[in-house]
């Protein structure tokens, strides 16, 4: 296989200068553009990834294709079940890949399978001006975010082992993070994070335009809970408007990230500016011409400060002082357990731009055993969050094939 795999490299090699001498492409037929993914490993295993659906629950056969490529390339490989299938469910698990016996390397680089609804269709799009073969866009759901880490991650390694045989690195494909990181915490609490860690360092992938990641704020989510009395809305003071209760509540609490903490606002910091809070969704009532009895609305906080329940705290407080404490509006916070404070990562390799970034990840689900000497977190990939679940999500050529070579540095630099 290791044999089939450098021809391969070769081929795209001889594909790519031939490419690179011609004059620009310019607008091209849909065959030119299939040839250059087609003609390169790297993109054809992106395509073939992006084109298996696998929207968070329904990881599958996405997972079973990763297996069956990354076994066929001579690595050892786990299928680490994280919710057995079931006749309603289908079978949820991690991929867990080494070399050879080494089932605890040094180095361990990690992405996820799972996207966010809804499915979008694989797409190349040639810009309508000339453009050589990097500036081909490809389109579609998972594009980005994040199968473009996935693909360059596994690319990397596999180059790296074929200049380095020994080389001690290990691959995890999880499930589950666009929802509830259930894959990343499956993998955290087994045996394959042992306590102390084994590991160097530990490479996330996302999108983070090629660009190495020094933090990303925290996160916590809740709910705002209005009960109320139905009556006919002809006569509403035989009832209580729910709806009428909680406007005020989410108004407030709209406002805390725009005021300063001393004044009772969210917490912010010099790295990460501002705690930000959205609210997500709102719903209650069954119909206009009835008073509301019931109201509710997620909300989600992005921690720029603090831990989480410090930011619950101010919640409470802006809470009680709108609803003046009477239970008829209430804060829900679940699991206390659920949520996570901002993260701070290394970014100590050089030759990258170092940002930060205000979207979650995987990175507070595993929670790594520190021994005598700390493991280092690096978060890094290609695309940008900007069109990542959106109806533009997309990608080029050049960044999948620049973020190879990144994350090869980052693996050299760790090992």
């Amino acid at each position: 296989m290791k044999s089939s795999y450098l021809r391969s490299l070769a081929l795209l090699a001889g594909v790519t200068n031939a490419l690179e001498s011609q004059q620009p492409l310019g607008e091209q037929p849909t065959t030119k553009l299939d040839q250059i993914i087609t003609s390169s490993p790297l993109l054809s295993f992106h395509r073939d990834i992006v084109q298996i659906p696998s929207i968070s629950g329904n990881e599958k056969a996405v997972g079973e294709f990763i297996i069956n490529f990354l076994t066929a390339h001579n690595l050892t490989v786990e299928k680490q079940i994280v919710t057995p299938g079931t006749e309603t469910e289908n079978e949820r698990f991690n991929i867990y890949a080494y070399v050879g016996g080494n089932r605890l390397p040094d180095v361990l680089l990690t992405s996820h399978i799972d996207t966010v609804p809804p499915f979008i269709e694989y797409s190349l799009h040639a810009p309508a001006s000339a453009f050589t073969r990097e500036d081909l866009t490809i389109a579609g759901r998972g594009t980005v975010d994040a199968k473009a880490s996935v693909a360059s991650i596994v690319f990397a390694a596999l180059e790296t082992l074929q200049e380095n045989r020994t080389a001690s690195l290990g691959l995890l494909f999880d499930v589950g993070e666009e929802k509830s990181g259930v894959g990343m915490k499956h993998f955290s609490d087994s045996e394959l994070n042992p306590d102390p860690a084994t590991y160097r360092a530990i490479i996330f992938g996302e999108p983070t335009e090629l660009s190495l990641v020094a933090g990303h704020k925290g996160t916590l989510g809740f709910k705002i809970v209005s009960r109320g009395k139905a009556a006919h809305s002809g006569y509403p003071e035989l009832g209580k408007s729910a709806i009428s209760a909680i406007l005020p509540v989410l108004q407030y609490l709209d406002g805390l990230q725009d005021l300063e903490p001393d004044e009772g606002g969210l917490l912010r910091s010099e790295m990460f500016n501002r705690s930000t809070l959205n609210i997500g969704v709102v719903s209650g009532g069954q119909a206009a011409n009835v008073v509301p009895a019931y109201a509710e609305a997620a909300v989600s906080v992005r921690l720029a400060a603090g831990t989480p329940d410090d930011t619950r705290e101010i919640i409470q407080r802006a809470v009680d002082s709108v609803s003046g404490g009477d239970g008829g509006v209430v804060v829900d916070f679940g699991d206390r357990a659920v949520g996570a404070p901002p993260q701070y990562l290394d970014a100590d390799v050089d030759g990258f731009d170092v940002i930060t970034v205000n979207y979650g990840t995987d990175v507070p689900s595993l929670k790594i055993h520190n021994g005598a000497t700390k493991v280092k977190r690096y978060l890094y990939g290609p695309g940008t969050i900007h069109v990542a679940h959106g109806d533009d999500e997309a990608i080029t050529v050049r960044e999948l094939e620049q973020a190879v070579q990144g994350y090869k540095r980052l693996i050299s630099a760790a090992l």
